[in-house]
């Protein structure tokens, strides 16, 4: 059955290099929006433009999964409700959907940040002090039903569907 990873985690968690090795071994597209928004707009938040490209890469995502090919999408997905319209859409094309969450501790996080910035700077986007900390008040760990692999929730309430939500988060979707 046609697979697609979602990579779900912080920055500094490991994702895209996890991403890499499950492409690799499954034979599947790999979509990180960081391989794209560095080449085209040289930061990673350009006046809304990742939402668009994210759009657009699950909506290539859904495409390439109905014709049978694995996928594995690279956002860090840190709301529930962006994982379970993925997870829903993903099912909806009868394919499996697996999520791959890669926890990570502050001081690991942070060394691991310092470590790309120094390393590979065209790779990657600056981040402070500031960036680390909104994005862990941001990020909404998945529990135990979301790990275990449970059917996605309901969408929020006012939504239609899960494809309706989608849509309305990232615009280029519809």
């Amino acid at each position: 059955m046609t697979t697609l990873f979602l990579m779900v985690g912080l920055p500094g968690a490991g994702k895209t290099t996890r991403a890499r090795q499950l492409a690799d071994e499954h034979g599947a597209l790999r979509l990180t929006p960081d391989d794209w928004m560095i080449p085209l707009f040289g930061e990673a938040e350009s006046d809304g433009k990742r939402d668009v490209l994210e759009g657009r890469m699950l909506w290539l995502a859904l495409e390439a999964v109905k014709l049978g090919t694995n996928v594995v999408v690279d956002y860090g997905c840190w709301s529930r409700d962006e994982r379970s319209a993925i997870r829903w859409l993903v099912e909806a094309e009868d394919a499996s959907f697996r999520m791959v969450y890669l926890p990570v501790d502050d001081e690991t996080q942070r060394a691991r940040i310092a470590h790309r910035w120094a390393t590979t700077p065209e790779e990657t986007f600056p981040m402070t002090e500031a960036d680390i900390l909104d994005g862990r008040a941001h990020f909404e760990e998945p529990d135990a039903a979301e790990l275990g692999g449970g059917a996605a929730a309901g969408p929020p309430s006012g939504w239609a569907g899960w494809r309706e939500w989608a849509a309305s988060r990232w615009p280029s979707f519809a």
